[in-house]
């Protein structure tokens, strides 16, 4: 299995501190957030990433180069990384070359989040805090007869379970065509604003995607400075108590 980290944003929710540098390399307890994804995946096995960089790319590629651990890791650019995220997204397609989990870079997670997805059952999954009901702009995960629907800010009228996404998608190598042909077809209509979540609705009509639930264990998605502070205060200390997956 594979990783893929997209990586490439602005973080302009966030510009009071990544203006200085990526998201992804703000510190939380006082590690980079990309090291902590990198401390979880490889106890997992998952030791080939890719990162889809863009914004202030050369600050990521010098804190990988500086990671004390042994990985393959490779980059990518997304050269319209001001736009939406189907771009990074659209500019690992070529990395898509084996089982992998796809992963926002802004989810600060207990490594048993990760886990859970790696050895879900299913071969094509998406992880889903079932605890969490919209607010405002959540993107959330919705199921209908046992299967995803859709991953979007906008929840339809009807499903049978809603909870909010993690991040982090897995698909199997057999089905990565099946998912580049739903971003491409955004892609070749211009779309390029749009977040990848919303390019994959004809995926998930062609394609069984089912659900983790990790209701109950720690994560968060960090766009404001209010969840950094959540982050530090709240999530971290809960991220260290061992935890079964």
């Amino acid at each position: 299995m594979k990783a893929v980290i997209l990586a490439a944003g602005l973080g302009r929710r966030l510009h009071v501190l990544t203006r200085h540098r990526p998201k992804c390399l703000i510190e939380i307890g006082g590690k980079p957030l990309l090291y902590r994804y990198f401390d979880s995946l490889l106890p997992l096995g998952v030791t080939r990433i890719c990162v889809v960089v863009g914004y202030k790319q050369e600050s990521i590629r010098e804190a990988v180069a500086s990671y004390p651990s042994t990985m393959d890791v490779t980059f990518l650019v997304n050269e319209d990384f001001e736009r939406g995220s189907i771009g990074s997204l659209w500019t690992a397609r070529g990395a898509l070359d084996d089982d992998v989990v796809i992963m926002d870079a802004d989810v600060l997670f207990h490594p048993a989040v990760l886990a859970r997805l790696v050895a879900s059952s299913h071969p094509n999954a998406l992880l889903m805090d079932e605890t969490v009901a919209q607010e405002t702009e959540e993107c959330m995960v919705v199921v209908r007869q046992g299967r995803v629907v859709a991953l979007s800010k906008h929840v339809p009228d009807e499903y049978d379970l809603v909870g909010e996404g993690v991040g982090f998608l897995r698909v199997e190598h057999a089905a990565v065509p099946r998912l580049l042909q739903s971003v491409e077809r955004r892609v070749d209509q211009g779309r390029l604003d749009m977040e990848y979540e919303d390019a994959l609705e004809d995926f998930f009509r062609e394609i069984p995607v089912g659900v983790e639930k990790v209701g109950g264990l720690p994560w968060i998605e960090i766009d404001f400075p209010e969840d950094l502070e959540r982050a530090e205060q709240d999530i971290l200390p809960r991220c260290t108590v061992p935890l079964t997956a």
